[in-house]
């Protein structure tokens, strides 16, 4: 995965609260076993008008089809972003279409761990701080650009607010680095080796054949 550098880009408001994995990827665009390819399958339901491929076209009323935000790699989500089922490709399809970053006041729990494991940073803010991004990013006044630093946990608006953000250190590791799971935990294998011998003086029939 690429390191997850400052991020600065135009933010795109889908404020909608209980927005599901389904209405992110619906389940006739999963045709493939790929991670990639998905992003044109994106909010598929909502975003086209006309349900075969063949037929359809964008929907003008849909903020995706927005030409103001084709380059967003911000999304300021509603609450309960990403809920029902568990289907990973959802945070594929919004990697592929080229976000990097999801701000809500709440996210699907198990979605939000899939984030970081497509290189997604998903960020939990109080949803007043969200509308008020959400309102200097869309004001002809301002820069509508938002700016993301994930080593410092720090928001900044484009009217000039700055809003910190929680995170766990080994998440922010993984992004920091570019790391998947597996890479991540393998920076601890000395650890874990030292662990099981220790353990496994402790605990004998653990480790017996």
């Amino acid at each position: 995965m690429n390191d997850f550098s400052p991020l600065i880009s135009i933010a795109m408001p889908l404020m909608l609260p209980n927005v599901d994995t389904d209405a992110i990827i619906p389940g006739e665009e999963l045709i493939q076993l790929s991670k990639t390819g998905l992003g044109p399958g994106l909010f598929a339901s909502w975003r086209y008008i006309g349900s075969k491929k063949k037929e359809r076209v964008p929907n003008p009323e849909f903020v995706l089809n927005n030409p103001r935000y084709k380059d967003a790699k911000i999304l300021l989500a509603g609450p309960n972003f990403a809920c029902g089922s568990s289907r990973e490709p959802a945070a594929w399809a919004l990697r592929g279409w080229g976000f990097r970053c999801l701000i809500a006041p709440s996210f699907g729990s198990i979605f939000y761990s899939n984030c970081f494991k497509n290189g997604l940073l998903p960020i939990v803010l109080p949803i007043e701080k969200i509308e008020k991004i959400a309102a200097q990013a869309e004001d002809p006044k301002n820069n509508p650009e938002v700016s993301v630093d994930l080593a410092a946990c720090v928001i900044s608006t484009p009217g000039g607010d700055t809003f910190t953000f929680g995170i766990s250190d080994f998440f922010q590791m993984i992004l920091l680095d570019g790391l998947n799971p597996i890479e991540a935990v393998l920076r601890y294998q000395e650890q874990i080796v030292e662990f099981q011998k220790s353990d496994g003086v402790r605990r004998p029939w653990i480790y017996s054949a």
